[in-house]
This record gives structure tokens, C-alpha cells and sequence, in this order.
């Protein structure tokens, strides 16, 4: 009896059934598996573009290293313009929350930008403080340039120093910092003479090389995407701290700047400044004879 049970038992083994599913059956679990992977994916997919597109703004600004100004400390902000940023209804731009513009006037010894006189009309029209710079040229005589951007002001009455605009980028870089110094310092010379307030617009670098040894005690517009408080090293008054604002009015990107105070520091400054009001008769007397301290040595 022991002997045939343990024959039964084995036969009985042997025929059972495996408990491994038929092949159509795996194919349709692997497919069902893939499904649910790819929902997964999809779905996390969805998730993490909602969240991008909600967060686009503070994400750009990451990107592209911008910072956000906390208007209850720093609540005097503007913008800076030229003929590149086309027709600007500067009436939404004041009712964007923005108090200044400053506008390119002119660049170089004979350029004149071509918005100057409509975004000048129009910015002054909407109540806003409006204020022009010259884009400086390194290798050009400083004294022509002062004149050509006292040319291009004219008589128009500006509450903002006469900028002059002092970079690196897209300008004349074979040109040596101290003959760079020498056209500044006459240019400079030049505008003060004639009763003006001053304010240089340059980075980092260009504060190290043209303002902190050379240029005291004078107004700065600083460029930094820095936060202000991470900039009381360097003294200055305004500070550009992004070129792709978005403002209302203004087609594109468009650079913003923050004034470094309060709003009664902003007001105090203004009274401070006092800038001249040119008239027509001095527009064509701004030429200096050059002194031995303005001649440029081609060889610097």
C-alpha cells in the first residue's frame, strides 16, 4: 500500500497544472502596467507645467538672475527708454505704480535718438519726473559729446542730473581705460560748467574704474540685479536692477530701476539737484577750448 500511494502521488504531481499564467495573459498585464506608467508620467507631466506656467514669472526672474524690489522699503521705481522701445503710452506707465523715466537723448558726438522729443512730451504730459542720458563713446572726444547732448536737450527742463551712460558693452573696447578717464572727466567738466547736475550709469565694473578712483562725489545709477540692501558698498542713488520688466503701456521688455531711499529721501534729492533749465541762447556756445588737462594722448 505504501508503495502504490507513492507511485499515485507523483503521477498526480506530474500532471498538475503550473501556476504561471498563459503568454496572452502576461502581455496583458504588461500593457496594463505600461498604461498606468504612462498616466503616471502624463499626469506628473500636467502637474509640473501647471506649476510652471503659475510660477513663470517668479521663475524667469530666477533665470535670468532678476530680483523683486520691496516697494514698502524702496517705493520710488522707474524705467529708462529709447527709440528701440517704439510708441509708449506713459499714462499707464504712471498708473503702473512708476514716478521717473529717464530717455535716451543721444550717443556718441552726432547721434540723436529719434523718440527723444515724443517720449520727452509725453512723459512730462503724464506727470511723470523725467530725466535724459547720452550713451558715452570711449574714443570719442568728451567735449563733443557734451555738446551734442546739450544740443539734443535744449531747453527742455529736466528734474533728473543729465546721465551719461558709461559701459563696456557694445562699445569701443580697444580703447585704454585712462583715455576713456580723460574724455569722461571733460565731458563731465563740461556739463557742470554750464550749471548742470551729473549722474554717471555704469555697472560694477565700471565704478571701480571710472568713479571710485576717478569720479568722486557725484551721482550714480548703478547696475546690479542685486538686492539694495547687498549694494550699501557702493554710494548711489539709483539703481537698474532688470531688463525685461513688464510694464503696462510699453510693447516688451524694458529696463526698471529703484530709487535708493524713501519716498521724502526722493524728494529731498530732488530739491537737492536743481537742474538747469538751458536756454536757446546757450545751446550753441557749448564748446570749451581744450585745456592741457583735456588733451588725449593717442598713445595712452
Amino acid at each position: 500500500m505504501g508503495k502504490v500511494s507513492l507511485a499515485c502521488q507523483f503521477s498526480t504531481m506530474k500532471k498538475s497544472p503550473t501556476s504561471s499564467p498563459a503568454p496572452s495573459a502576461r502581455k496583458r498585464n504588461v500593457k496594463k502596467l505600461a498604461a498606468i506608467v504612462l498616466a503616471l508620467l502624463l499626469v506628473a507631466m500636467g502637474t509640473a507645467a501647471w506649476v510652471v506656467y503659475k510660477n513663470r514669472v517668479e521663475i524667469q526672474h530666477w533665470w535670468r538672475g532678476e530680483i523683486k524690489i520691496d516697494r514698502n522699503k524702496y517705493p520710488i521705481v522707474g524705467i529708462d527708454v529709447s527709440a528701440h522701445n517704439g510708441d509708449i503710452d506713459f499714462n499707464k506707465v504712471r498708473g503702473d505704480g512708476f514716478s521717473f523715466v529717464i530717455i535716451k537723448a543721444s550717443e556718441g558726438e552726432d547721434y540723436h535718438d529719434s523718440k527723444f522729443s515724443t517720449n520727452y512730451d509725453k512723459a512730462r504730459k503724464a506727470g511723470l519726473k523725467v530725466g535724459a542720458y547720452h550713451f558715452f563713446r570711449k574714443k570719442t572726444d568728451g567735449l563733443n559729446q557734451a555738446k551734442n547732448f546739450l544740443e539734443m536737450v535744449g531747453w527742455r527742463k529736466l528734474d533728473l542730473p543729465l546721465v551719461i551712460d558709461v559701459e563696456d558693452w557694445s562699445n569701443d573696447d580697444q580703447i585704454k581705460d585712462e583715455r576713456t578717464q580723460k574724455h569722461l572727466d571733460a565731458m563731465i567738466d563740461n556739463l557742470r560748467s554750464r550749471g548742470h547736475k551729473v549722474m554717471i550709469y555704469t555697472n560694477g565694473d565700471g565704478y571701480k574704474k571710472y568713479i571710485k578712483n576717478g569720479q568722486i562725489n557725484i551721482n550714480l545709477w548703478l547696475c546690479a540685479f542685486k538686492q539694495p540692501e547687498k549694494l550699501r558698498h557702493i554710494p548711489h542713488q539709483m539703481q537698474q536692477y532688470s531688463h525685461w520688466g513688464k510694464v503696462r503701456g510699453i510693447w516688451g521688455d524694458v529696463d526698471l530701476n529703484v530709487f535708493n531711499g524713501s519716498e521724502q529721501q526722493w524728494f529731498k534729492w530732488l530739491e537737492d539737484l536743481t537742474p538747469l533749465q538751458v536756454d536757446n541762447s546757450d545751446i550753441d556756445s557749448t564748446y570749451i577750448n581744450d585745456q592741457d588737462e583735456y588733451i588725449i594722448d593717442d598713445e595712452l
